[in-house]
């Protein structure tokens, strides 16, 4: 029977698939970190005070691609190249959604605005990170090897989505509402196909190392297809709704450290 904790320890059981995986993890979190770095030093003067919690989110996503090339280096592996299909920062950016890199390589200060499309690509995308975490939390939080490092960054994706929250709801009783809620749906019919397309080509290199039968590789497909479709009629509210968060001032102290896994 196909389940999510047997697919995984299959990828975690096998060198390969699990150098792989972590290289996809760490090279995204990175991507992540160096988006962020940039987005502190230029926000606008009006919202300098958000600085600080861009500056933690990013070093929190830094610390997150070092956890993984040290879960690698553990076992004796070394990171392997990411196929560009499965590179979904990347995607994300071809779509055009968030910030474009090349916009955050210029030394200008950004506008408010671009600080309300930032934090609604990152609502968006903390919601599936946050998601994925906990499936693996769930899952594997025991884990000898990785129950640590699944914990911390589980916790650091729900702090990471209680901050978008908090700020977006900030920026909306400020009168940006109606840019907000445009951006999350755009964001949001963007991610979901562009997870969708990295998770089959994930699960094809993954089938292709492990040696997944045909109708093993199809059933995994049309979940994928499955829940595309889902997403697409409707079950993609989850990451456009606001809610004040559980947890206020999520990312308001200094980035907790990994020197375990550093």
């Amino acid at each position: 029977m196909l389940s999510a904790k047997s697919l995984f320890q299959e990828i975690l059981d096998n060198d390969e698939s699990f150098a792989l995986f972590c290289s996809i993890a760490a090279g995204g979190e990175a991507q992540g970190g160096w988006e962020n770095a940039r987005i502190a030093a230029l926000v606008p003067a009006s919202e300098r005070d958000l600085a600080p919690k861009i500056t933690r989110h990013g070093a929190d996503e830094d610390k997150h691609g070092r956890i993984f090339n040290a879960l690698m280096r553990k076992r004796g592996l070394d990171p392997v190249p990411v196929p560009p299909e499965t590179d979904y920062t990347m995607l994300l950016e071809r779509a055009g959604i968030g910030l474009a890199h090349d916009r955050l390589e210029r030394d200008e200060p950004l506008t408010v605005r671009d600080v309300v499309v930032h934090l609604a690509h990152s609502r968006v995308t903390e919601q599936r990170a946050a998601e994925q975490m906990e499936l693996l939390r769930r899952h594997f939080a025991d884990h000898p090897d990785l129950g640590r490092a699944v914990r911390m960054i589980s916790r650091d994706e729900d702090a990471h989505l209680a901050y978008c929250h908090e700020e977006l709801l900030r920026l909306a009783r400020a009168g940006h509402g109606r840019t907000i809620r445009r951006t999350l749906r755009e964001c949001a019919l963007a991610e979901i196909r562009v997870y969708r397309d990295v998770s089959l080509s994930v699960m094809a290199h993954m089938g292709g190392l492990l040696h997944w039968p045909k109708a093993k590789s199809a059933a995994l497909a049309a979940g994928i297809h499955a829940v595309y479709a889902y997403e697409r009629l409707g079950g993609r509210r989850r990451m456009v709704s606001l809610r004040t968060p559980e947890r206020r001032n999520a990312l308001g102290g200094p980035a907790e450290s990994a020197p375990e896994f550093a």
